[in-house]
């Protein structure tokens, strides 16, 4: 239960750092402990919904959240992470971890090439975006998010960056769109009896805790570390999905 406590702080954190759900940790996390994969990608996802949702809060308070830009991603994302979630009950995932984590892998790149922008040099109200574009990536979020457990901000934050939004930004809006893709999923997970509750109450305190903490160190942070530090954990995620999905045994 410590463990557990602890684990979720430490997700919460770069969790709300860097825009993701935290299911890269949580899923490999409670698969050692014995949860079968698929529980563990259900449980995952309504864990990640308290995650989101207590980073939003922190980002909200800072006023780095684009609710529009948000909104148009959430509005697809639901709809893909319901698909996601579905698609475990019959598609094996191997083939599809290999060929998302390469694409990783140069989304990776694409983002630390990026120039950086600082939020002190484009105010909230002046981001132009083309939105609509905006509900294609969340489609495409969601899908992720569902179908491997993870929040879905893996491609929310460079898709948002692509699209011209400082890192800042895309960290915050993409945390505010997860509260609403990890719900769609979760709660088909819980319908399929993925989600297994006797571990959210030790979980979900500490991701509470971690996510407040996470917000405040990437507002402390500059636009050029932050961006870097993203496609590094980026590319640690990419090489640990390839291995999995080519049979190595990594937890």
């Amino acid at each position: 239960m410590i463990f557990l406590f602890f684990v979720g702080i430490v997700v919460g954190i770069l969790a709300a750092m860097f825009g993701l759900g935290g299911g890269f940790l949580i899923v490999p996390t409670l698969n050692i402990l014995g949860v079968e994969i698929h529980s563990a990608i259900g449980t995952s996802s309504a864990s990640i919904v308290f995650t989101s949702l207590s980073s939003s809060i922190a980002y909200s308070r800072q006023r780095r959240i684009h609710y529009r830009a948000g909104i148009l991603l959430a509005s697809t994302a639901i709809i893909g992470a319901y698909i996601g979630a579905w698609m475990t009950s019959f598609l094996p995932s191997n083939q599809l971890k290999v060929i998302f984590g390469i694409t990783l892998i140069f989304v990776a790149y694409r983002v630390y090439k990026k120039k950086p922008v600082e939020p002190s040099e484009v105010k909230l109200e002046e981001i132009k975006l083309n939105e609509k574009l905006i509900p294609v990536g969340g489609f495409f979020s969601g899908i992720a998010s569902g179908l491997l457990g993870v929040g879905g901000g893996i491609i929310n934050v460079p898709f948002l960056t692509w699209l011209g939004m400082p890192i800042h930004y895309a960290v915050a809006t993409s945390s505010f769109a997860i509260v609403f893709t990890s719900l769609s999923g979760a709660i088909k997970h819980y319908m399929l009896g993925n989600v297994q509750i006797i571990w959210l109450p030790f979980l979900v305190p500490g991701l509470i805790i971690g996510a407040q903490i996470g917000a405040r160190l990437a507002k402390k942070t500059r636009a050029k570390s932050l961006k870097g530090m993203f496609s590094i954990v980026m590319a640690i995620l990419a090489v640990r999905m390839i291995l999995k999905g080519l049979g190595f045994p990594i937890p």
